[in-house]
């Protein structure tokens, strides 16, 4: 019989966190008497046993609250620790340390609130460790596999679109190129969607690449039928036909381009620039898509979720994530989603309603 869990968030922070915490304390405590442990920092507060009892007065107010009370990191892998031996930094597996935590408080099921790379270390603490875990996604990017939404995405896609609507006016002030850099590092569904919210002309997404002369190309032939300014939303992992084949300026301060995370922006205006001899300007969002407070339905997901996942823990269906399935709360078992991205698919009904349009992919 369950009698107490965990719980703790991890990965980047995104709106909805909070109210997930509460969800599950407050479905945890009133519904099935169970103890509530909240570990600090996701995966770190495991390994270094930093915790603290959840009441319900810990809960009230957060619901609509950015952030999360329990703190989070996305750069901690409790499998690949560094740490520091007389001097040395070496790399070692703590994992054991979070069995240890977890028998301490005698606490039968984690529940983890987390992304891809969180649900991916639960996995190997199922499989590894033993341990029982049920799993609440959250993401910004949208791009958990095996759920049709997580919370976090559609405020983020609230964000990106009002920054696009913002844009419009001075773009057309200035008849200039506006280039709107989201977050999408494998996945552009918040391109995809703020971009048709918000009324781009092209949209640029990881999976489809793209041809530099045909995005030029669009913004011709905008400019030839009376448009003199465009606006581009691209993802941040969105990159040309063949990659980046020259040094960028990525933000790590090396100019060497690793991953198709941070200057993909600049690439695009720097050449478009070359063919069209337009100006462009570029707004990279960044973090301002995780803060802030939840939209109603990511508050409304959030709360789904966490009341759902206490009530599979109760059912004893311990390893599995809550998911949406064609709008109904379902869980699946963790192992068959652990290292999977949900990406767009090229030939989806919101790409092809995009093209209807007139909305360029550049290819």
């Amino acid at each position: 019989m369950v009698k107490r869990i965990g719980l703790m968030t991890s990965g980047g922070d995104c709106p909805g966190l909070n109210t997930a915490i509460r969800a599950v304390v407050k479905s945890a405590i009133n519904n099935y008497g169970y103890e509530v442990i909240g570990f600090r920092d996701g995966y770190r507060g495991l390994v270094e046993n930093r915790f603290v009892k959840m009441k319900l007065s810990d809960v009230s107010g957060i619901l609509d609250k950015g952030g999360t009370i329990l703190g989070t990191t996305n750069r901690y892998n409790p499998f690949a620790v560094t740490v520091d031996k007389d001097g040395e930094k070496t790399v070692k597996d703590m994992s054991d340390r979070i069995v240890d935590t977890l028998k301490m408080h005698d606490i039968d099921c984690l529940v983890v609130i987390g992304g891809d790379a969180t649900i991916n270390y639960a996995n190997r603490l199922i499989e590894e460790k033993g341990i029982n875990v049920v799993a609440i996604p959250k993401t910004i990017e949208n791009d958990i596999y095996g759920t049709d939404m997580s919370f976090g995405f559609m405020t983020a896609v609230n964000t990106a679109t009002y920054a696009i609507d913002k844009l419009h006016s001075t773009a057309e002030s200035h008849h200039r190129v506006m280039i709107l850099e989201v977050m999408g590092r494998f996945a552009g569904w918040v391109a995809l969607e703020a971009g048709i919210a918000g009324g781009a002309d092209v949209i640029l997404i990881p999976e489809i690449p793209y041809d530099i002369n045909k995005v030029a190309r669009a913004i011709f032939e905008r400019r030839n039928k009376g448009k003199s300014f465009s606006i581009i939303v691209m993802s941040a992992g969105a990159k040309p036909e063949g990659g980046i084949t020259e040094p960028v300026n990525n933000g790590n301060g090396n100019g060497n381009y690793t991953m198709p995370y941070e200057g993909t922006s600049a690439f695009l205006a720097r050449e478009l620039e070359k063919l069209t001899s337009l100006e462009c300007r570029i707004t990279v969002l960044g973090y301002l898509q995780r803060g802030g407070e939840p939209s109603p339905y990511d508050r409304i997901l959030a709360t789904r979720f966490g009341a759902s996942a206490v009530n599979i823990i109760n059912k004893g269906e311990f390893n599995r994530m809550v998911c949406v399935d064609h709008e109904q709360i379902n869980s699946i078992p963790i192992k068959e989603i652990a290292g999977k991205v949900r990406k767009v698919p090229v030939n989806s009904e919101l790409i092809q309603i995009a093209r209807y349009m007139g909305v360029s992919f550049g290819d």
